[in-house]
């Protein structure tokens, strides 16, 4: 979108509420003491609200018990892109600002190596196809009886299998020649759509720094690059604001701003409305990360008056570091992360008097709300 034919009129008063919010945000976040519980938190809330824009229901009790490796129940299709939206954030929160954006860090969020610089070629794809390999393995070897040839064969699908899912959970992208037709568009050339949005990135200089990542944003809806993955899009955005340096010290939530917008608003028609739904979509994340950020400090330093007169080796000082850095947390779940039985952390918990959520007698969970 070219300068000329922005509707300033519209998004100048916007724009700037946005600008000041965000701002204002970092550098609260600067200096926070629960600055990382801060950022904890919210990639669970904004991989979750990004699945449910994309019209997927995923419990935040589900991805944090999946993000710990305690399900209590069969992980589902829409649990495991959640995580992979989670593990995302993460990944571009903790490298340097500008990583997300460069070509080999879009290569890793989009699970595929990085082009080689030089040197020798990669290696071919039968060598990493584990199914392949299986079948290398399973054929007949000398001295082998039938009954050894099909269990190497049935060891061989177990392992193919095995591999695919941890693919599918590590957050791996599938490759084109193993895409269904029937779901996938065999003509849709991902990396020339690649290469035009990376065009567009890079005229945004030119451009304030939330008006570029809602640009941004807009371009990856408009050029669509990769079919099905609407959510990199929006993290790239965020990742913009971060190689901006107008949010140094966090990832801004777009998906929470975005899901807290009107319906209309969400699904306006044209580039102009779009732009203006996701420079308001920053503006409601950074007010919603303000309220946050206090409400969390204040119980922080209500959890911290039950520290008084406690033995240097209590856990309940790990056990409030633990509830600020999660959206909430099982009996199960403390005791993995604080090395004490069930039972134990529950008398924690009841020490600290949090609030239980579930309302269940059962697999219940504490949460600082």
């Amino acid at each position: 979108m070219e300068l000329e034919k922005l509707p300033w009129g519209e998004i100048a008063v916007p724009l700037a509420i946005a600008e000041d919010g965000l701002a204002r945000l970092d550098e609260r976040l600067r200096t926070s003491p629960i600055r990382q519980g801060w950022i904890a938190r919210t990639h669970f809330y904004d991989a979750a609200g990004s699945l449910w824009l994309d019209g997927e229901l995923v419990h935040l009790e589900d991805l944090v018990l999946h993000d710990a490796a305690m399900d209590a129940r069969t992980p589902t299709h829409e649990l495991t892109r959640a995580h992979t939206v989670l593990r995302a954030r993460r990944r571009i929160a903790s490298a340097p600002a500008d990583w997300a954006l460069s070509q080999e860090g879009l290569a890793s969020l989009l699970g595929r190596e990085a082009p080689p610089q030089g040197g020798s070629p990669p290696a071919s794809r039968e060598a990493d196809d584990p199914e392949r390999q299986g079948k290398d393995r399973a054929i007949a070897q000398p001295g082998e009886t039938e009954e050894d040839q099909a269990w190497a064969a049935e060891l061989a699908a177990i392992d193919a299998i095995v591999s695919r899912s941890s693919a599918v959970l590590a957050g791996e992208t599938a490759s084109a020649p193993n895409r269904k037709p029937d779901i996938y568009d065999a003509d849709w050339d991902e990396e020339a759509r690649l290469e035009e949005w990376r065009e567009d990135i890079r005229h945004l200089d030119g451009l304030p720094p939330v008006l570029a990542a809602a640009t941004a944003v807009l371009a990856w809806e408009t050029i669509e690059p990769l079919q099905y993955a609407a959510w990199l899009g929006r993290a790239l955005g965020a990742a913009v604001l971060r190689a901006r340096d107008k949010a140094r010290f966090h990832l801004p939530c777009l998906c929470v701003g975005l899901r807290a917008l009107p319906r209309e608003t969400r699904f306006a028609h044209g580039p102009g409305p779009r732009l203006l739904a996701f420079i308001q979509a920053i503006a409601v994340a950074a007010e919603q990360g303000l309220k946050d950020h206090d409400r969390w400090m204040l119980a922080r330093h209500q959890l911290e008056r039950h520290l008084a007169g406690r033995r240097s080796t209590s856990k309940l000082p790990a056990l409030i570091e633990l509830l600020l850095t999660t959206p909430l947390a099982s009996a199960q779940l403390i005791a993995k992360r604080l090395d004490i039985t069930p039972r134990a952390a529950q008398d924690l918990i009841a020490e600290l008097g949090v609030r239980e959520i579930t309302g269940r007698g059962r697999y219940r969970a504490w949460a600082i709300i």
